[in-house]
């Protein structure tokens, strides 16, 4: 096929790809030319970064292991500076849902009596280009109390009162991630810089009218530079638009490894436009085993399973980053509560629930200002944890927890780890992973797989686990040494047991999970060569440089 088969030019734009019903009202010549400013303005940077990522994780991998900047010092130890104040419709933020743009998930999200919901168009969302300009409307249409409709079985959604609602937080792409449909001077667009511009020209203005503002979750941040080229696109989003500086509000996912020792740096990069950040566990510690892998038994993890939030290298990142946070006036958010309720078991419903409730306090003793769930059904089992802590009030940034000392090495204390590697951790890592794919490759990127809502971080966990186990010669808790003829021959038996249905991705997703495990290279995303192969309209190959970027 080739690749701009059914593309046009508009303001030397090109979209490459069939068109979309609706997508006119997005796509408009000036809505374009916007996004074209900002992709223009910081392409050059952009590529930089990707490639300082790639220097930093060699660094890593030849044996240097992060510390807190000395060059930043600095900041760290100014006492002075803070972040904006908390903007409107972000002052209480005790329970957060979050999910796709799908029009039924949009409708629940809202609907669900959270204080905010975290509209997705990154890990939850598979990234096609119907999925990308749907999520738009959809975005426009519930602001705009357009979006209610009836399912095929009958079903009616519709939207609460205005004032019920949650505030909206939208989560675009990482940085890594292109968007190989729109082409900008013979190159592709940063998925985020789509995602980000087309819904902040169509709706930071009616939001404002609102009484809220354009917010957004920053995901897969690695440093504080990349936190400064966000702030730069803000101020000159901002000024393209005549909006004041400062309305853009921002919360940051600390889910990478190297953004875990610069948690003040990337606040005070972005003070003007910072809210918070977020403690974001899955990608973390897939973050993690992807820069450590090659280091030895060090930092070899037990089952995914068995890591825990209480593990004494995720204590020390959850504390620490609440005390950053706090001593800056931004909000903790605390991560996702992943469950699904399970309607038919009533047990292993109760059994869940009081695992969310655990989890929840510990976030809420520790100072969090709020928390995640992935289901409407969990929003009052968070709330009600935070409500005993908060009571009246919005928040806990006065809860200035002193009593955590910032520690750099304590982030890397993987050793201290408790658990084993079991086979069926193995099993369920095979498992799990290429269902994700599976069900990634069909559209849909939140996937609710043995009572737990998953997203593409899931999937990267779970085959970066084995490729290190794999490397490592790891061995199991019955004494078997992890080898790759092993799991090829555990992945033809899981695969063999997988139940398939007319136009299931299922041998798509083999091969895509394959070669994200199996191979010597180390694709720092699988999501890069599923969306090259399986996702843009040419059917292309990543390149070398798109699948290292990280």
């Amino acid at each position: 096929m080739n690749t701009f088969t059914d593309s046009f030019t508009i303001n030397g734009i090109t979209l490459a790809a069939q068109p979309i019903c609706r997508q006119d009202e997005v796509l408009t010549p000036d809505a374009l030319e916007f996004v074209a400013r900002l992709h223009r303005a910081t392409a050059a940077r952009r590529q930089e970064l990707l490639q300082a990522r790639r220097t930093r994780r060699g660094e890593i991998a030849a044996g240097q292991d992060p510390r807190f900047l000395r060059e930043t010092e600095d900041i760290r130890n100014d006492p002075s500076w803070r972040v904006a104040p908390p903007a409107p419709g972000l002052e209480d933020r005790r329970v957060e849902i979050t999910g796709p743009v799908d029009k039924k998930m949009t409708i629940n999200a809202l609907n669900s009596g959270a204080k905010v919901w975290l509209a997705d168009m990154e890990d939850s969302s598979t990234p096609t280009w119907r999925n990308v300009i749907k999520g738009q409307l959809n975005l426009t249409d519930a602001l705009e109390r357009r979006i209610d409709f009836t399912s095929p079985e009958g079903k009616e959604y519709k939207l609460r009162p205005a004032g019920e609602l949650p505030t909206i937080v939208v989560r675009p792409r990482g940085w890594h991630l292109p968007e190989k449909h729109m082409i900008i001077d013979g190159a592709p667009v940063a998925g985020g810089i789509v995602d980000f511009g087309l819904f902040f020209f169509h709706n930071a203005r009616r939001l404002l009218a609102q009484g809220k503002g354009p917010y957004f979750y920053l995901p897969k941040i690695e440093n504080h530079l990349e936190a400064r080229l966000w702030n730069d696109i803000f101020v000159l989003a901002q000024d393209l638009l005549g909006i004041p500086q400062g309305t853009i509000r921002a919360t940051v996912l600390i889910e990478t490894i190297t953004a875990a020792f610069e948690m003040e740096e990337i606040l005070y990069e972005l003070r003007d436009h910072a809210s918070g950040l977020n403690a974001g566990r899955w990608d973390y510690i897939f973050s993690l085993i992807k820069n450590f892998r090659t280091r030895g038994p060090r930092f070899v993890l037990p089952d995914r399973a068995q890591v825990t939030m209480t593990a004494p290298f995720m204590r020390a990142y959850t504390e620490q980053l609440v005390r950053a946070c706090h001593k800056r006036g931004a909000m903790a958010i605390g991560g996702m509560a992943a469950a699904v309720p399970n309607r038919k078991d009533e047990a292993a419903n109760a059994n869940a629930f009081e695992k969310v409730r655990a989890d929840k306090t510990r976030e809420a003793n520790d100072g969090f200002d709020g928390s995640w769930v992935a289901h409407p059904d969990l929003v009052p089992v968070c709330r009600e944890v935070f409500d005993g802590i908060l009571g009246q009030r919005p928040n806990q940034l006065e809860r200035l927890r002193e009593d955590v000392t910032p520690d750099d090495r304590a982030l890397l204390d993987i050793a201290a780890t408790e658990g084993t590697i079991t086979e069926q951790g193995i099993r369920n890592n095979i498992e799990v992973g290429i269902r994700y794919i599976e069900s990634w490759l069909r559209g849909n990127g939140a996937v609710a797989i043995h009572n737990l809502m998953e997203d593409a971080a899931t999937a990267e966990i779970s085959r970066s686990q084995l490729w290190q186990w794999m490397y490592a010669r790891a061995i199991t808790d019955r004494g078997e040494i992890i080898t790759h003829q092993w799991i090829e021959e555990l992945l033809d038996e899981e695969f063999a047991r997988l139940e398939r249905f007319d136009g299931d991705r299922f041998e798509d997703a083999r091969d895509i999970f394959e070669e994200v495990t199996l191979s010597q290279d180390f694709p720092s995303f699988l999501t890069l060569p599923a969306y090259a192969r399986y996702l843009t309209e040419a059917r292309e190959k990543a390149t070398k440089e798109e699948l290292a970027a990280a």
